[in-house]
């Protein structure tokens, strides 16, 4: 053999070699994508399954961002009134208005919109998009957040509904119970104040937990999700919880606590009492286990045994998505011992309920 035909021999092999390695690749890539895109969120029943579709809808037949299924799926849950506990209408504090919660967050960034204590705007996702896109913070607050969804283009209106404001009269007609007033005069579990501190403080009652989370009170749509490229999201909506002190913000809006997502390796989102759960940030924990290597079920284990190991009666859930698009959802305390969740990914079709007994 002459040396130009050897040549021509080297050169042909790799050029088959490159384009088999580039096959491998384009194939190991596509393996890898099969997962994607996937939503995974809290709750299922009474319009939180109408949620986990409409962001498939944006994931897989528009090919949107995880960000837009995000902010599209919670928006539904506001429109629907989830349970009375997200969007308005619901949730009466102790004066009878009804506020928001939202927050979105993205994954590769790690850039965070956020609203709490929102008043008289009904669309609390997308005002957090846009403090997401079009300001330097992480979160606005009260009535100045209102001020800025206005300047955005928001309509104000009220978010009280005769619904919401039957709750609230039966509550006051009930001696205002049950509340979270604790250490006051007169005694908050037999009067609607108003109330004034104690000098002695007793702390006996305050391990126990404060939200009765039941199949009327979800309290939180909280959603994480991958596109179609891979991306990562997360955010939550709510109402809050009902009855509250004017002014409370729970874990839904707070990073860390009611959702977190890292591009690097996965997100998840919280739901139950969130006054013990913004105390733990169980999304921020369950994601920094993933890292460490755990599944997603023992992260999320991980992160509700950290809460009930003070909290013993803690009730609430968590969904946890590995980068990969592997999920799980976990429980404690909930009334009959399990947590319907709904998930959508290219196995699914569609967004379909799936459930866990709880820990």
């Amino acid at each position: 053999m002459d040396m130009g035909h050897c040549k021509a021999l080297i050169v042909l092999g790799l050029v088959l070699g490159g384009a088999a390695a580039t096959l491998t690749s384009n194939s190991a890539r596509e393996k890898e994508n099969a997962a994607f895109p996937v939503v995974v969120n809290t709750w299922a029943d009474n319009g939180f399954q109408s949620a986990g579709a409409k962001a498939w809808e944006v994931l897989s037949k528009e090919r949107g961002s995880s960000l837009d299924a995000v902010e599209r799926g919670c928006s539904v849950c506001e429109e629907l009134q989830c349970d009375g506990t997200v969007g308005y209408g619901g949730s009466p504090d102790e004066t009878g208005e009804t506020t928001l919660d939202a927050m979105i967050m993205d994954g590769v960034t790690m850039n965070i919109g956020a609203v709490s204590d929102l008043r008289n705007i009904r669309n609390a996702i997308s005002v957090a998009r846009k403090v997401l896109d079009h300001t330097a913070h992480t979160m606005l607050a009260g009535n100045q957040a209102t001020k800025f969804a206005k300047q955005m283009g928001f309509k104000a209106q009220s978010l009280s509904t005769n619904n919401s404001l039957g709750i609230w009269q039966k509550w006051k007609q009930n001696k205002c119970q049950p509340n979270f007033w604790r250490n006051v005069s007169p005694n908050p579990t037999g009067s609607c104040g108003p109330y004034k501190a104690n000098h002695k403080i007793s702390t006996a009652d305050l391990i126990q937990s404060s939200n009765e989370i039941s199949s009327q009170n979800h309290d939180t749509v909280g959603m994480v999700a991958i596109d179609a490229e891979g991306v990562i999201a997360a955010g939550t909506s709510t109402n809050g919880a009902r009855h509250k002190i004017a002014g409370r913000v729970g874990d839904s809006p707070i990073p860390g606590a009611g959702a977190y997502a890292d591009q690097d390796v996965g997100g998840a989102a919280a739901t139950g009492d969130g006054d013990v759960m913004m105390r733990f940030l169980p999304s921020f924990l369950a994601v920094e286990e993933m890292r460490r290597g755990q599944t997603p079920k023992q992260a999320g284990e991980t992160a509700i045994r950290r809460i009930v190991a003070k909290y013993p009666s803690f009730q609430g859930a968590m969904v946890v998505l590995h980068k990969s698009g592997q999920h799980a959802a976990v429980c404690h305390g909930l009334p009959g011992g399990t947590f319907p969740y709904t998930l959508a990914s290219p196995t699914t079709g569609k967004a379909t309920v799936f459930s866990v007994k709880c820990l």
